[in-house]
């Protein structure tokens, strides 16, 4: 599996090297869809876009939603589990509108 950050700033516009970029085959990408890097809790709706992005460029079935790096230690508990929320919810959004029901 390659895990990258996708979601804060620094990172987001770098899910283009995916246009030109072919996964190999048996590998996984686990980008980060919500970001250690603010306090900001994602929308799932902006969750669910990003990993609808990724699931466009390499095939719905190559990826699984992350965090970017570890909530730990960089952000308050009660913000990291609301992010972790979001990311559930974003991830149920996805799958729904990617495969049905």
């Amino acid at each position: 599996a390659y895990s990258i950050e996708a979601a804060n700033a620094a990172h987001e516009h770098e899910w283009r090297v995916w246009q030109t970029t072919k996964l190999p085959p048996g590998k996984v990408l686990i980008p980060g869809v919500v970001s250690h890097a603010t306090n900001v809790i994602e929308n799932p709706q902006l969750v669910a876009d990003r990993i609808e992005r990724f699931a466009g460029l390499v095939g719905p079935d190559n990826v699984v939603a992350g965090t970017d790096c570890g909530l730990g230690g960089r952000i308050h508990p009660q913000i990291a589990w609301a992010k972790l929320n979001a990311l559930s919810q974003g991830a149920a959004l996805a799958t729904q509108r990617l495969f049905g029901g």
